[in-house]
């Protein structure tokens, strides 16, 4: 039985194209009937572009970034998902890197140019996710992987950045360690993440008002928390004290500052107190910001033992 030939312009062979990122593989072109004469005509005029072998570019040579790591992907095998700094970017909390990274199960034994393929033990395809439908690391095995090769400081940075972006957070991500098999970067990461070494905050503005608190001999706070349906930057909640910092790059808008009022009006409403500390006043007022501190967390003290 002789098997259909699909033309180049069929619907279904472009669609996945296009959900690809403008890459096919040899394989996929099989399936959709091409015989290898046909795939080897196409390359010979300019229609398919070899990327890696068995994998191809339609149309064109070259291809997005996201194309590029597709291709790696369906370069390596289904078992392959992008991995460490390729991961990392997909996921928005590194920038992008040299070279694609992929991880494979140990027993594939496959290297091509251009891609670092890491082999691992138990590689748990049901932690797998899709970004833009490439395969790839979930984001806490993303974090693990980034651990390996980061500073302590740029590996907060990468957890505060999943946080922000709602991916995982500090307390699920602590957690999750603990039912992973030991690997490469699991230690570094919880040691960062203990209690006792890790602050959670998003911006060096942040870590100046911690150490604020720290010089006037206050509790420290809760850090990037929610209260009343928001998150806040620090929060006492013994005392019932929010407090903002007013960065210039996310405060500065109309609208910004309306939701600005929106958020402190919502606090007071249930019984807080909010206080907000621009940008130039924790920087350069230091003494006026740890005794406007000093000032209303013993007010508030005092309130508590009446």
């Amino acid at each position: 039985m002789t098997r259909a030939k699909l033309q180049p312009n069929s619907r279904a062979v472009w669609d996945l194209v296009r959900q690809q990122h403008g890459v096919i593989s040899r394989r996929q072109l099989f399936a959709f009937g091409f015989s290898a004469e046909a795939i080897e005509h196409r390359i010979a005029s300019g229609r398919l572009y070899r990327l890696w072998k068995g994998v191809y570019a339609v149309g064109r040579p070259d291809v997005s970034r996201y194309g590029r790591l597709m291709a790696a992907v369906l370069c390596c095998g289904p078992e392959a998902l992008v991995s460490h700094g390729s991961a990392g970017w997909l996921w928005g909390i590194v920038a992008v890197g040299e070279g694609i990274d992929l991880v494979v199960p140990h027993r594939v034994v496959r290297e091509r140019l251009g891609i670092r393929v890491h082999r691992r033990v138990g590689l748990d395809h049901g932690d797998a996710r899709r970004v833009r439908r490439i395969p790839v690391t979930d984001p806490v095995n993303t974090i693990i992987d980034l651990a390996c090769n980061r500073s302590d400081g740029r590996l907060a940075q990468i957890v505060r950045e999943a946080d922000r972006l709602n991916l995982v957070n500090p307390e699920e991500l602590r957690s999750a360690l603990d039912g992973i098999p030991r690997r490469p970067g699991i230690g570094r990461l919880r040691s960062l993440l203990d209690a006792e070494t890790f602050t959670l905050t998003e911006s060096p503005l942040e870590r100046r008002f911690l150490a604020l608190v720290r010089e006037a001999g206050l509790p420290m706070p809760e850090t990037q928390v929610w209260v009343n349906g928001v998150r806040v930057d620090f929060y006492w909640p013994d005392l019932g004290l929010v407090v903002e910092s007013d960065g210039l790059q996310y405060h500065r808008t109309a609208s910004q500052q309306k939701r600005d009022h929106l958020r402190d009006q919502t606090h007071v409403a249930a019984g807080l107190t909010t206080l907000r500390f621009a940008a130039a006043q924790i920087r350069y007022e230091a003494a006026q910001t740890t005794a406007t501190l000093r000032t209303v967390v013993e007010r508030l003290r005092q309130a508590k033992v009446r």
